[in-house]
C-alpha cells in the first residue's frame, strides 16, 4: 500500500506508486565543503538517489549550491529548530527540507517555511524519533511507544496542514525494530502521506544492517514505505549498498546480481566459501538482472538451484557450470570462477 500522496524531491518521485528510493546522509563536518562534495559524489556513484546534509548554521548553507553543482540527485537540507535555516536552504536550492514544524516557533514561522517550500516546489519531511517526542505526548503514553511516535508525526503534519501545505513525507524512527514497525503500520492506516522508513541509531555495520533489514524489509513486504535510509555507524556508502541489498532481497529491485549460495555441508569437497566471496566481489558492479548460484555439491547443486540463470557446483577438485539446472561444462576447481565470469559475459 504505497502512499496515496506523491511528492517530488527534485526529479525523484516519492510515494503514489513510485519506486522505493534510497537515501543516505553526509557525515563530513558541515564546514568542510570540499570533502562533503566528494562524499556526495561517492554516494551518487554508489547508487544513492537522495542525499541529506545537516545544515546546523548559516555558514553551512553554502554546502547546498556546492553539492548541487557536482551531483545530479536531490539534496535534502536537515534543519533543527531554526526556521531561518530552512528559508535560506530553500533559497539556496535545496530539493527537500527535513524539519519538525513544532520545534521552530509560532505559527508565523511555520507559515513562512510552508509558503517558501510551496513557492519553490520543495516538500518537507517531518522526522520524529524516540528522543524528540513532545512533553504532552510523552506524558500521555508514558514512554516513546509506537502510538506516541505516530501521534507526534501527525501532530507536526497538522501544523503544516493549517497553511494548506501537504507536500509532506513522514518518518517515525526508533532504535527498537518492533516499535518502529508498529509506528509505521499505524501511520499507514491513519494518513496517505509518503513514509520514509528507517531504524534510527541501528548500530555498527553488522548489527545495523540486521536491524534495518528486519524493520525496513518487513514493512516493505507489507507494502508500506516509499523511501528508505539504512542508518549505520559506518561509511555512508555502506548504507546505500545495504539499502539496495534489502530491496533486492525482497524483490523490489531487479538491477544487479541476485546471489544464491548453499551453506556447505559434509558433502562439500571444494573451498566454497572462498569461491562465493570471489564471485560476489567480481560481480559487485555487474548490472545484469540475473540470479547466480554458487553451490557446493555437484550432485544436488544444479537441482536445488535450478531457477538460477547460471551457477557453479563443486565436486572433488573439479566443478560444474550450469544454466537453469542444465550442465554446460566441467572445469577444474581453480578455473570455476573464471569459467563462471566468461559465461556471464556472454549473457
Amino acid at each position: 500500500m504505497s502512499s496515496k500522496i506523491q511528492v517530488k524531491a527534485g526529479k525523484v518521485k516519492i510515494g503514489g506508486g513510485a519506486k522505493v528510493s534510497v537515501q543516505s546522509m553526509l557525515n563530513i563536518p558541515a564546514n568542510d565543503i570540499e570533502n562533503s562534495v566528494k562524499q556526495a559524489q561517492s554516494l551518487e556513484q554508489a547508487g544513492c538517489e537522495i542525499i541529506r546534509a545537516a545544515i546546523p548554521n548559516m555558514e553551512a548553507v553554502k554546502l547546498i549550491p556546492a553539492i548541487k553543482e557536482k551531483v545530479s540527485i536531490p539534496l535534502v537540507a536537515d534543519i533543527h529548530f531554526d526556521y531561518r535555516l530552512a528559508l535560506e536552504s530553500v533559497s539556496a536550492g535545496a530539493d527537500k527540507i527535513r524539519i519538525n514544524p513544532g520545534n521552530i516557533g509560532d505559527d508565523s514561522r511555520v507559515k513562512a517555511v510552508a509558503d517558501a517550500c510551496r513557492t519553490h516546489g520543495v516538500p518537507i519531511r517531518i522526522g520524529v524519533n524516540s528522543g524528540s517526542l513532545e512533553k504532552h505526548i510523552l506524558a500521555k503514553y508514558g514512554h516513546p511507544s509506537a502510538e506516541a511516535l505516530c501521534e507526534s508525526a501527525l501532530y507536526h503534519a497538522s501544523l503544516l496542514e493549517k497553511f494548506d501545505f501537504t507536500d509532506i513525507v513522514l518518518s517515525m524512527k526508533s532504535s527498537s525494530v518492533a516499535t518502529m514497525v508498529q509506528a509505521y503500520r499505524l501511520a499507514s492506516k491513519k494518513c496517505g502521506y509518503p513514509l520514509h522508513l528507517g531504524v534510527t541509531e541501528a548500530g555498527t555495520e553488522r548489527m545495523g544492517v540486521i536491524k534495518s533489514s528486519a524493520g525496513i524489509g518487513s514493512l516493505l513486504l507489507d507494502g508500506i514505505g516509499d523511501t528508505i535510509r539504512v542508518s549505520l555507524t559506518a561509511d555512508p556508502v555502506k548504507e546505500v549498498e545495504a539499502a539496495h541489498d534489502i530491496l533486492r532481497a525482497i524483490g523490489a529491485e531487479t538491477d544487479g546480481i541476485t546471489f544464491v549460495s548453499c551453506p556447505t555441508c559434509g558433502r562439500t569437497k571444494i573451498d566454497l566459501i572462498s569461491l562465493a566471496n570471489q564471485a560476489e566481489t567480481r560481480l559487485k558492479n555487474c548490472k545484469k538482472n540475473i540470479k547466480v548460484a554458487i553451490m557446493g555439491c555437484a550432485v544436488n547443486g544444479p537441482g536445488e538451484a535450478r531457477e538460477a540463470d547460471i551457477g557453479i557446483a563443486g565436486g572433488d577438485g573439479t566443478g560444474l557450470v550450469f544454466k537453469k539446472g542444465e550442465i554446460i561444462k566441467k572445469v577444474p576447481e581453480e578455473r570455476l570462477i573464471d569459467a563462471l565470469m566468461e559465461e556471464i559475459e556472454k549473457m
